[in-house]
């Protein structure tokens, strides 16, 4: 694994399931999007905690991006999902800092909010060119995939995948290390 510290590693950890990249994948498939993550929002930090990457965007879990340069810690501050079909067609998003910053024109990202209720971080999804994605529909299909992953990463946390300090725990403590838990 990579140099990252204990907290990044055990986000990796977290989300190093094939569902959670059976549901990434699933989201490029549905939405036509080449890049979908899971992302952990902390205070200060966005970490990937599981990416597909179809479109060589660059990302690998355990990777961060500066928090304020992100979409995701608006969606952090108000709790409210983000879909963009088109960034240069909407007059809300079209000179926003984040998208002329990273190169996309379609964007979603919705909350993960887990199982006690707290907000673990969004799954998002990006491509450089424009997608239908502000549909009933598809926000419905969006949102269900975010808590597939909240049901998962929760079940986790309860089973103790995590031991960062401060990691989320079931009961608000700092979770229990799994034992045998390690990254090649």
């Amino acid at each position: 694994m990579k140099d990252i510290d204990q907290f990044a590693r055990d986000t990796v950890i977290l989300g190093d399931v094939a569902e959670i990249r059976a549901i990434l994948s699933a989201v490029c498939d549905r939405t036509g999007m080449g890049f979908a993550a899971v992302a952990r929002i902390a205070e200060q930090r966005w970490i990937a905690c599981q990416v597909a990457d179809k479109i060589d965007f660059g990302l690998e879990p355990g990777d961060e991006l500066v928090l304020k340069s992100t979409i995701c810690d608006e969606i952090r501050e108000s709790g409210k999902l983000v879909v963009i079909d088109h960034v240069a067609a909407d007059p809300a998003w079209r000179t926003h800092h984040t998208p002329a910053m990273y190169g996309f024109e379609s964007y979603a990202s919705i909350p993960i909010l887990l199982a006690d209720g707290s907000f673990f971080g969004t799954l998002c999804a990006i491509d450089s060119a424009p997608r239908r994605l502000n549909s009933a529909d598809m926000v419905a299909t969006l949102c269900g995939f975010a808590e597939q992953v909240a049901t998962i990463l929760s079940a986790r946390i309860a089973l103790g995948t995590t031991a960062a300090p401060g990691s989320i725990s079931r009961a608000g403590r700092p979770a229990v290390p799994a034992r045998g838990l390690a990254r090649p």
